[in-house]
This record gives structure tokens, sequence and C-alpha cells, in this order.
């Protein structure tokens, strides 16, 4: 499930982590897999930078005050957000699958079920730079506005095809979800959608709308791993 979520950050916050990137220092060949690493030539905020931390708190606040990004994913844990750069030089990341298991900051690990990549520079701002997903209904191309956020399967095929112009700046993450598989997350999340609109529509009061209410967080419990 290809989920895009729009103005996840608002126009003030991206500006002052546009501000915090512009001074900050890249490295090269960190965080991937031996595979990975064959196809990726891009540049990453180091674990070392001073912006990180802060950097990582404006996310996760932004992630916490979006009700459907919670409903898509459901996420049980989310590994702390990274940062990635693109220009014509480190212009790409070839296609790739991302690493199951992850390593948390506490010593425990995440089970990578869901991706997501933050766009930070709009799309006028560099040529290339497409996220390209591959799943069963074909190759999916995104490049979104900055501020707004794209989630999808990570055991999918994927690709940022090359820059040519310009940069491309952008956060990722990886999350697991309390629900592992793809297709019991996209029904939940259908359905909560529609729930949510009845309730805008008819109030919470309705029995139907109690009932159903039920029926999806009984739903939720039935298939949750925790």
């Amino acid at each position: 499930m290809i989920v895009t979520f729009e103005n996840v950050i608002t126009p003030e916050e991206l500006a002052t982590m546009r501000r915090q990137l512009l001074g900050a220092e890249w490295a090269r060949g960190i965080s991937a897999g031996p595979q990975a690493q064959q196809v990726k030539k891009n540049l990453q905020l180091s674990e070392q930078s001073e912006v990180l931390h802060d950097l990582r708190i404006v996310v996760m606040r932004a992630l916490n005050r979006t009700p459907d990004i919670m409903s898509a994913v459901l996420p049980f844990k989310i590994i702390p957000p990274n940062f990635n750069r693109y220009t014509p030089e480190d212009s790409h990341y070839g296609k790739h699958t991302d690493s199951t298991l992850r390593l948390l900051p506490d010593g425990s690990y995440l089970r990578t079920d869901v991706s997501a990549t933050l766009f930070l520079s709009d799309p006028d701002e560099y040529d290339g730079g497409e996220l390209k997903i591959s799943d069963t209904f074909g190759d999916q191309t995104i490049k979104l506005p900055a501020g707004s956020l794209v989630t999808y399967p990570s055991g999918s095929l994927h690709e940022v095809c090359p820059v040519t112009r310009g940069e491309r700046l952008g956060c990722y993450m990886f999350m697991q979800s309390l629900i592992r598989d793809t297709e019991k997350r996209r029904l939940l999340y259908e359905m909560d959608n529609s729930l949510r609109q009845l309730r805008t529509e008819h109030g919470e009061a309705q029995p139907e709308l109690v009932a159903l209410t039920g029926t999806y967080n009984n739903l939720v419990r039935m298939w949750s791993e925790c």
C-alpha cells in the first residue's frame, strides 16, 4: 500500500529545517547493507551531526499530530528519522529493498514493515530524483511537494532516480507496524477513513457507528502482534 500525505510539516518548520541542513556536514556510504551499498550514491547526515537531534524531534512531532499517517501505518516502533541529499555529483540510489531488521538506539531491533520518505525540496528545485516503487500494480513514480510524505512497503523494490540538476533534500524512516500484514493494514486504513467521514457527517453517538467502531477495534485487537 502506497499512501501520500500533504503538508506533514508546516512552512515554518520546513524553512527552519532547510536552514539547518544548509550548514550541515554530509557523509557518503553510510546506513546501507552490503548489497544496497553497491547501488547507493548519495549523501547522508551522520549520527554525529549537531543538528540531527533537533531535526528528528520536528519530524516525530509532525508524525504524531497527523492522524492519517497513524491510521495508515498503525506504528509500533519508528526508527529515528535520517536525512539524505542528492545532487548531480551524488545523484541516485539504485534499485533495492530495505533491510528487514534495523537496530534501535536501545539495542533492540525494529522489523521494517513500512518505509517513508518526507520530501524537503520542491519538485521545481531539481530535475530527476523521482522515487520509483515497484509493486503489483507496476512502477509508481513519486515526486511530491516539500513538506509531503509517502509511505510504502519496505519489502518493495524501489529506487531514487538520478538527479541531473539542483538538490533533492529528504528525510527517510522505517516503521514496524502493529499489523504486520500489508493487506490487513490496508483494510483497516480504508475502514478507519470511512468511520472518520461518517463521524464528521453524523456525529459520534449513532448506534451503528458505535458498533462499527467496536468492530474496527476488535479487528486491530485480533490482528495486532502486541
